[in-house]
């Protein structure tokens, strides 16, 4: 048995290796070695895609204190300025309509929650969504989940079809490629095939990120949109990774038109600093509740740590303009992504890039992977690096300057010919 108390999440036990962070300052957190040392490391990847503040963002820290010295405990229906000022903050920076949320501890009950308001607002089952996703790890979520997380515990819930993804890649030299053998016009005919207005709902991220950063092509999402409109199916935007600036915008879907009807958070809600998650929700879909029971709740539903945590954190998304800054850097980033590219064409066959967020996907087998994981510990960056899409994803914190942030891509670079 291994030594440790606890369990590490998506690891066989025997082979995990505890990361120790013991604090940090902007891009850069502290990580604390076996041998007692503590270094700092670039963080490129947001953690696990939720630090958008970054590290030690005391506005935040100081919130949470403050409530916790007024209110811990309350019931789910309980009422208290900051849940009210929060939800009210949510919705304005949603498109016109969206008048409820439903708070959740996380992602994937924000996508278990949204689930259950399509099937009960249509009286439909069936859900839709891609191959190269992921929604979250509770059953549901899972379920409508396409990447290796999901078969080993199949099956799952019944009624969930997956389509093949649509996605535009940048080759070296700037041309471009629709990839994924899907398009709108394939899922529309999915729901055709599926049985007409017989789908609950579909179920998208704007741009799947763990997967490998898969940008749709420009018209794609409108003409999903068009199609949920023509068999009465609600489309739930899963912005749980792309939201809070991630792609540039508030909630990532924007800049790729068609609105949804429900919108998933979390992640960077709070950025990382308290649990929390939510369900926006449009009208014509919370009207069906005014008389109908939603037949949903939580114990911690709204509870004031979280509510807290992510009401200063969108204070300081505004008052920092995070938001905007992360579209302008993110220009600047597609185009130092793209020109590392071009020096090393054969290594980076494809990339893509939107906001503060971009794939690189590397040629090379699982032992260059290796090599090249190593490269990247040795400098201290950390990414996501997964070998099973051949991909390294980046997601800096929103608040990274831009010559750290390119300097942090040289040090890719040189991992990347070291570990050729």
């Amino acid at each position: 048995m291994s030594e440790h108390p606890y369990f590490f999440t998506w690891s066989a036990q025997s082979k995990a290796a505890p990361f120790e962070i013991v604090g940090g300052r902007g891009a850069r957190f502290d990580v604390r070695s076996g041998s007692g040392e503590t270094h700092p490391w670039l963080d490129l990847a947001s953690l696990s895609y939720q630090a958008n503040l970054g590290h030690g963002c005391q506005r935040v820290v100081d919130a949470i204190k403050r409530q916790a010295d007024e209110l811990l405990l309350t019931v789910p229906s309980g009422a208290f300025p900051a849940k009210e000022a929060l939800a009210r903050t949510l919705l304005a920076h949603a498109p016109p309509g969206f008048t409820k949320v439903f708070f959740t501890l996380g992602g994937a009950e924000a996508v278990e929650n949204a689930l259950k308001m399509a099937r009960l607002a249509t009286g439909r089952h069936k859900l839709v969504s891609r191959y190269r996703s992921y929604h979250g790890a509770s059953m549901g979520a899972l379920s409508l989940s396409g990447d290796h997380r999901r078969p080993p515990l199949e099956p799952g819930l019944v009624g969930v079809t997956h389509v093949l993804d649509c996605y535009e890649s940048r080759l070296p030299g700037g041309s471009r490629v629709v990839e994924g053998g899907g398009s709108a016009e394939a899922l529309a005919r999915t729901l055709d095939l599926e049985g007409p207005r017989s789908v609950a709902a579909i179920f998208l991220e704007p741009v799947p990120g763990a997967n490998g950063v898969l940008i749709p092509p420009d018209g794609y999402w409108p003409a999903v949109r068009e199609a949920a409109d023509r068999h009465g199916t609600l489309l739930v935007a899963d912005c749980v990774l792309d939201g809070f600036g991630r792609l540039g915008s508030w909630y990532g879907f924007e800049r790729l038109g068609g609105a949804p009807d429900l919108i998933t958070v979390s992640k960077g809600i709070t950025g990382g600093y308290a649990p929390l998650g939510a369900v926006l929700v449009h009208e014509r879909v919370a009207k069906v509740f005014e008389d109908q029971v939603l037949w949903a709740g939580l114990t911690f539903y709204g509870h004031p740590l979280g509510v807290a945590a992510g009401l200063e954190a969108l204070r300081v998304y505004e008052d920092e303009g995070l938001i905007e800054r992360a579209a302008s850097l993110g220009e600047e980033f597609a185009g130092w992504v793209a020109a590392l590219q071009d020096r090393h064409p054969t290594q980076v066959p494809r990339t893509r890039a939107l906001g503060l967020l971009a794939g690189l996907e590397i040629e090379g087998d699982d032992a260059r992977f290796a090599r090249l994981g190593r490269a990247l510990e040795a400098r201290r960056v950390y990414t996501h690096l997964n070998p099973r899409i051949r991909t390294l994803v980046l997601s800096p914190p929103l608040v990274i300057g831009a010559e750290e942030l390119r300097d942090g891509l040289a040090q890719v670079e040189a991992a990347l010919v070291e570990s050729a």
